[in-house]
């Protein structure tokens, strides 16, 4: 596949995406964003609840605030379905990857992962966030405006295409490779 995915070949592949496992799938690409525009892909990350992950910009630059200018805790944690990231990430060498904390092959529609949801991840505890994932301008200017309006569709809320945020429940240690499990 060369170009920007269209809004053809996206909503065709949406059955593919839907039918992700719903549990215990392999963390991949584990990425810190110490800076705007900056990843560092490592082995593994150490998550807390008191800084998130540290070194990131979520305790110095979050996206969003609580009312007292502190990071929101639900937004800690971002993991995004590697089923979607293959669709619309295709000029790997020349667009840079979107900055999410881990790619997983997973389900994060709410059905699979309502908000509250805890996931076990490598020592640490996860819990799905209330805070809505629906693509940002970088999203659209990186991998077009069919993949960002396609996120954001009203019929795709639900399926949660562009992943999901979590807070960090239990502090601990995710490595590449590590099972997310989905705790019943």
């Amino acid at each position: 596949m060369t170009g920007r995915a269209t809004k053809a070949e996206l909503d065709a592949a949406l059955p593919g995406v839907l039918c992700a496992p719903k549990t215990g799938s392999a963390v991949e690409m584990l990425c810190l964003r110490p800076g705007y525009g900056l990843r560092d892909f490592v082995d593994e990350v150490t998550v807390t609840r008191a800084q998130g992950i540290p070194g990131e910009r979520w305790t110095t630059a979050p996206w969003s605030k609580r009312a007292d200018g502190t990071g929101h805790p639900g937004i800690q944690v971002s993991i995004l379905p590697r089923r979607v990231l293959d669709l619309v990430w295709r000029d790997r060498a020349g667009t840079i990857h979107p900055g999410d904390t881990f790619v997983c092959d997973l389900d994060t529609s709410a059905a699979n992962l309502p908000e509250g949801q805890l996931l076990a991840v490598g020592t640490a505890v996860l819990r799905v966030s209330e805070v809505f994932n629906d693509g940002c301008a970088k999203w659209k200017v990186r991998y077009g405006e069919a993949a960002y309006e396609w996120v954001r569709a009203p019929e795709n809320r639900r399926h949660r295409l562009r992943g999901i945020l979590c807070s960090v429940e239990v502090d601990g240690v995710i490595r590449n490779g590590d099972p997310v499990a989905v705790l019943r």
